[in-house]
């Protein structure tokens, strides 16, 4: 909707000084993620990795603070991933959720009774078919559905809220069987899909398509919405407002509603599983880990990324981060940094603590880059 056109091109110094660009705003310095005045302090706790050695790990011990957001740093290969993934999330996912992962080689850890579940949020996509959406994905969808089947029309038709789901017989087209494109399958080349002649993509059949909001919208149209759009129809309805104001939050009010998940990018459905956490009730004590959230994204993008991050920690939660990106790692309130080489030359603790520490600490790789781009930036 608001993309699609160029905002600016040529030399450097060109992007630098264009008003219009957001690249170049966070290039030149005058759109910038601020430092916190305030590391948090945390809860006081801790979860603890006692004797960690798979790959290469060297039998370390790692405590990590509870309440606060944490960053793992290293150079690649210093088993930063190993440490987070193989050991603390497949070992905590087991315990925790009853996950059937099998951890890597440790010791112990201790401290789990201080959180009732671990979320993994990766870049992976919310679905691997064009049904899932990002209405289905956050429960958007439900509210939609008892929306519409609780109007006056549906009442009188004897509609219910299985009639406006395009995944059963009864309200979705039976030519495309609710896809809303028909696959045909070509000898040699991909498939190719075209979109249904007969509800031409609405997915709907014609007697429920005749339902509609305030005469206006059908299931349809509902669908085709962005977030924007539908904050604006929806705004006397709390329990959709809630979803659709965390998507919103997370920068994504220009994807519709009924978005085929296989269109949306890695980045895009990462913030949507942001979004769904932001979205349900906090108990305050959940561990969030994300493997480099900011691959692939914009500076605008991880700004935005960053303030998610910070409302998922202030409810209590933490956040563990594996990071290279220089914004994020400065905006954390505590660092466990590893290395110092990757492979048989990693595997250590080099330094941990808040980031200004980090910087004094000459053997960190992290904290030399670290101390140049806050002089550079922040000073």
């Amino acid at each position: 909707e608001h993309g699609g056109e160029v905002v600016a091109q040529g030399t450097y110094e060109d992007i630098l000084k264009h008003p219009d660009s957001l690249t170049g705003a966070y290039l030149s310095g005058r759109l910038k993620v601020p430092v916190p005045k305030q590391r948090r302090k945390g809860s006081g706790k801790a979860i603890q990795i006692l004797g960690a050695r798979e790959h290469n790990l060297k039998n370390i011990d790692v405590a990590i603070p509870l309440g606060r957001l944490v960053c793992i740093t290293g150079v690649s290969g210093s088993g930063k991933s190993t440490l987070m993934i193989e050991i603390l999330y497949k070992a905590l996912a087991r315990e925790l959720n009853r996950a059937k992962t099998k951890p890597g080689d440790h010791d112990a850890i201790k401290g789990t009774e201080y959180i009732d579940k671990i979320v993994n949020i990766d870049q992976s996509p919310i679905g691997r078919t064009p049904r899932s959406n990002p209405g289905t994905y956050t429960k958007l969808f439900d509210h939609i559905r008892d929306l519409f089947s609780d109007l006056p029309e549906s009442k009188i038709r004897g509609y219910d809220k299985s009639r406006f789901s395009f995944n059963v017989k009864g309200g979705r087209c039976e030519a495309c069987r609710g896809h809303g494109q028909l696959e045909i399958e070509m000898q040699f080349l991909p498939d190719v899909f075209v979109p249904c002649d007969v509800c031409h993509g609405d997915r709907y059949n014609r007697e429920t398509l005749q339902v509609r909001f305030k005469g206006e919208s059908n299931i349809a149209d509902v669908l085709d919405m962005t977030i924007d759009t539908a904050m604006e129809v929806f705004e006397a309805f709390p329990a959709m407002m809630r979803s659709l104001k965390t998507l919103q939050d997370v920068g994504l009010g220009y994807i519709r509603i009924g978005q085929p998940s296989t269109t949306l990018s890695g980045g895009e459905a990462q913030r949507i599983k942001l979004s769904r956490e932001l979205s349900k009730r906090s108990t305050g004590s959940t561990l969030y880990v994300l493997d480099e959230p900011s691959v692939g994204l914009h500076a605008a993008d991880v700004h935005k990324l960053i303030e998610v991050l910070q409302r998922l920690v202030d409810e209590g939660n933490t956040v563990l981060i594996i990071e290279h990106n220089l914004d994020i790692i400065k905006v954390s309130d505590y660092i466990i940094d590893m290395g110092p080489e990757g492979g048989d030359a990693g595997g250590e603790v080099i330094a941990v603590g808040l980031p200004e520490e980090i910087c004094k600490t000459p053997q960190s790789s992290t904290g030399e880059y670290l101390k140049s781009y806050l002089k550079q930036n922040h000073s």
